[in-house]
């Protein structure tokens, strides 16, 4: 490492890296005797290992940075590391029966590769031709931990002064555990056809700050037009589902915002935005709620009415209902809260078409103003990333590719990245946080080292890790302004399976892909992700609905966005029809049944379909979509709905992969393991008298809360809890 591309800052805990043109030496590292730290063997070096001092003991101790492991004695060679061997096959044998055999905890073994290659039976398949690819997409990064060769950009490392710079210690005393919540020794068995570079335009942090800046100002524009046309506040989370269900049809260039889209008015906005007129509904506890929501649906649509451009029936029609429903409220004061919910669905069904064909063009004409102002926004961002691209004098590169099958790699980008301006790092107790231009996104420390490693496993253009910190940057503020800036917002769009759940998935269907994911959220090294373009150096293999896999075992569990869900599972069987290798999806999906989703619908008639099942609400868990900076306590919640679980295969994925009645016992086993106590549903679920929204899920729901949907009422009760982007 370079000392004109790094210096250290001292901080809380010690000393951290940052890239600049000079260097520090901070004084939590040195004893005060100036006595002088001894050089490890590169061996333990390269496995995360540093050599410090600690004040308060006045003696050395061993950090490891992948694992915030702190040791007083040397660590051996080959000692269990739980990020780069989480099952600990690779640490020393121990001595006594069944010592080397990479025997389990529970009793279980897990088979090599190799092992498993040549294990025959029923299950068994010729497999196809499969390379490696040797053209430039070809990973030149070593691809363990543990490679003589690599240096990240915070190993201990000798500048061109050769002073050796050492990362930051845990400071004796502080808890060592940190939870892992990803298994990056899962190989792939995903194999696809050779595919060309793609043209994204490479991450930048100026062009990122420019394009958080805009999405920004376009979120504002949308509260404002909700607020002026039709007084009402923007649906929750429908500026973010917008993002998502856009994407399914946008042909344009930009990453995030849509700027070529058929149509222009998103069904989804419209949806979320005309549920909410005259107002919002919200989910009722008690009577006096129900009575007074009543009155201001009556009240509001009278209002409404009279004010707008409405056809004489339609104001007889709404105005005579209103007196009657006025009538009945000063009437009847020993009303039931049931009485109240009955009268006001009978209201809206007969005033709701009529209030709906005076509100259409105004709310078309809030998708579609939300629309053109993004596109005029892609514009700008373009322009002023091809300007800085030109002034760097760079141009595309493609290389050939062969018509060939080859496991799955992450996404290669045709132009290189020019250069990258300075991001600084330092560490506040367990959360890393960078800076540029004044503008902070963190991330705790752990899934830094998860970010770090699969840096390492997937980017082939910077050996030195000298834009890695750059692109953390951008990464983390493209998912914080995708999500939004309120509390909790977004964040049910990026939840993920538990634990013990990818496990069973691997073990016991070899699962070893995931559909949806990103680098924050993703168990697996290799995933398919919403941000080719900066995911790709973090092991992403592009947006899901342009991956087609010829084989392999995959996990899909989609953002609740229905039109993002309908696509998914048309892909799922266009691939399955042209495939003839082992091919498999299991699709987890929440359990709408009133009315189903047209995904749901399709998967349950589909002639791919091998087994279905159900895990009951509020009996299983998920991982927080906050996870990379939430505290731990708060990194699973209950699940609030059903999972419908389905296994779409073809007959060479059924025979080996068959959801036989074992499996599906060890994978319901799966959920029930995590013996914790979880007293309160996910992030996004309100309180009473609060609208209640399922990530990406814009149809209607009951009013009451016993969980059920009624497709004539507006209401939508959220499950944010498997979301993935």
């Amino acid at each position: 490492m370079t000392s004109e591309n790094y210096r250290t800052v001292k901080g809380d805990a010690g000393m951290v890296m940052s890239p600049t043109g000079s260097s520090t030496q901070g004084s939590p590292l040195t004893p005060s005797t100036s006595k002088p730290i001894q050089e490890l063997p590169d061996e333990l070096i390269q496995a995360g290992w540093a050599k410090c001092w600690s004040k308060r003991e006045n003696r050395p101790y061993y950090f490891n940075r992948f694992t915030n492991q702190s040791l007083w004695e040397m660590p051996v060679l080959g000692q269990h590391d739980v990020i780069s061997d989480p099952l600990g096959l690779n640490a020393a044998p121990a001595s006594g029966e069944g010592a080397g055999d990479g025997s389990l905890g529970n009793g279980q073994r897990k088979r090599g590769p190799s092992e498993e290659a040549s294990q025959g039976g029923p299950n068994s398949f010729k497999r196809p031709k499969v390379e490696i690819p040797v053209t430039p997409t070809t990973p030149t990064i070593p691809i363990s931990p543990n490679t003589p060769g690599a240096k990240p950009w915070n190993s201990s490392s000798e500048d061109k002064q050769g002073q050796a710079t050492t990362p930051v210690p845990h400071p004796p005393g502080m808890p060592l555990f940190c939870s892992v919540y990803w298994d990056l020794d899962v190989q792939t068995n995903a194999v696809i056809k050779e595919r060309t570079t793609f043209d994204y335009l490479p991450p930048h942090p100026e062009i990122e700050l420019q394009r958080a800046q805009l999405t920004t100002k376009l979120r504002q524009h949308y509260h404002e037009l909700c607020s002026q046309r039709e007084g009402i506040e923007p649906p929750r989370e429908s500026f973010n589902r917008w993002l998502l269900e856009r994407k399914v049809v946008d042909k344009g260039v930009d990453p995030l915002l849509p700027s070529e889209c058929d149509p222009v008015i998103s069904p989804s906005m419209f949806r979320e935005v005309m549920n909410d007129i005259p107002i919002r509904l919200s989910r009722i506890k008690y009577k006096e709620e129900a009575r007074k929501l009543l009155f201001k649906y009556a009240e509001a649509a009278k209002k409404m009415i009279d004010s707008r451009n409405a056809t004489p029936d339609s104001r007889k029609v709404v105005k005579w209902n209103v007196e009657d429903t006025m009538n009945w409220l000063r009437r009847d004061h020993s009303a039931s809260k049931e009485d109240y919910m009955d009268r006001l669905d009978h209201l809206r069904k007969q005033c709701g078409p009529h209030v709906t064909a005076v509100a259409k063009d105004s709310v078309e004409g809030i998708c579609s103003k939300i629309y053109h102002i993004s596109t005029e926004y892609v514009r700008r961002i373009r322009q002023a990333h091809l300007n800085l691209l030109k002034e760097c004098n760079i141009t595309a590169e493609s290389p050939e590719v062969q018509d060939r099958l080859v496991y799955c790699y992450p996404v290669r980008l045709s132009i290189p990245s020019p250069p990258q301006p300075r991001v600084e790092l330092h560490f506040e107790n367990d959360i890393a946080c960078l800076r540029y231009k004044g503008e902070m996104v963190k991330v705790n420390r752990g899934h830094f080292n998860k970010l770090e490693l699969l840096y390492r496993y997937s980017c082939i253009d910077d050996p030195r890790f000298e834009k890695f910190l750059s692109r953390v940057w951008c990464l983390i503020k493209r998912y914080q302004v995708m999500f939004g800036s309120g509390v909790n917002e977004g964040t049910g769009l990026q939840g993920a399976l538990p634990v013990p759940v990818f496990e069973a998935l691997n073990k016991q269907f070899g699962v070893s892909f995931e559909c949806f994911a990103s680098p924050l959220n993703c168990y697996f090294k290799q995933f398919c992700s919403a941000f080719p373009d900066i995911d790709g150096f973090f092991g992403s293999r592009g947006p899901f609905l342009s991956f087609s896999p010829v084989s392999g075992s995959f996990e899909a569990n989609p953002p609740f966005c229905e039109e993002l869900m309908d696509a998914m599972v048309m892909h799922f069987e266009e691939l399955l029809e042209r495939s003839s290798e082992p091919l498999s999806f299991i699709i987890f999906v929440p359990e709408w049944r009133d009315p189903p989703t047209p995904a749901l619908t399709r998967m349950e008639a589909s002639r791919f379909r091998r087994h279905q099942m159900t895990v009951p609400a509020f009996e299983h868990e998920y991982r927080s979509g906050s996870q990379h900076i939430c505290k731990r306590e708060e990194m699973y919640y209950k699940a609030i709905h059903g999972t419908a679980v389905l296994f779409l295969q073809n007959d060479a994925g059924f025979a080996k992969w068959e959801p036989t009645t074992e499996r599906i016992q060890e994978l319901l086993v799966a959920y029930k393991i995590s013996g914790r106590t979880l007293s309160s549903p996910g992030p996004s679920c309100a309180v009473a008298g609060d609208r209640d929204f399922k990530p990406g899920h814009e149809r209607s729901a009951s009013l009451d809360t016993s969980g059920g949907r009624d497709s004539s009422s507006p209401v939508d009760k959220s499950a944010p809890e498997m979301a993935n982007v």
